[in-house]
């Protein structure tokens, strides 16, 4: 339970970044007011804590597999808003580097 709730975690942090980040080139008034956008990083911050609380529990008190995992979650996230958003294609190159990143988060939830 505490890896579902870590990862659920990250992968909101990660959908709330990019639309803090990349909200600018879609919304004018983000564009506009950046020190206001900006602050929307403190409760961000609070998920992405919350979700490293939680995966570095799953994982015994290791670091490094919560990383891996918020860069995993960073990658799906990324590829389905830049798609959904901006109408990026899903190319060849994203789908191999989907899959590199899934085998990531494979490694360190089965590999002990």
């Amino acid at each position: 339970m505490k890896f579902i709730i870590g990862f659920i975690l990250a992968m909101l942090a990660q959908t709330l970044t990019f639309i803090q980040l990349q909200g600018q080139f879609k919304y004018t008034w983000m564009k506009d007011n950046p020190f206001i956008v900006s602050l929307i990083g403190i409760p961000i911050s609070l998920l992405y804590l919350l979700s490293v609380k939680y995966l570095v529990s799953y994982f015994e008190g290791q670091l490094w597999p919560s990383r891996l995992l918020g860069f995993t979650a960073g990658a799906i996230v990324f590829t389905y808003m830049a798609h959904l958003w901006f109408q990026e294609p899903f190319t060849p190159k994203t789908g191999i580097c989907l899959f590199f990143a899934l085998c990531i988060m494979l490694v360190q939830l089965f590999w002990k």
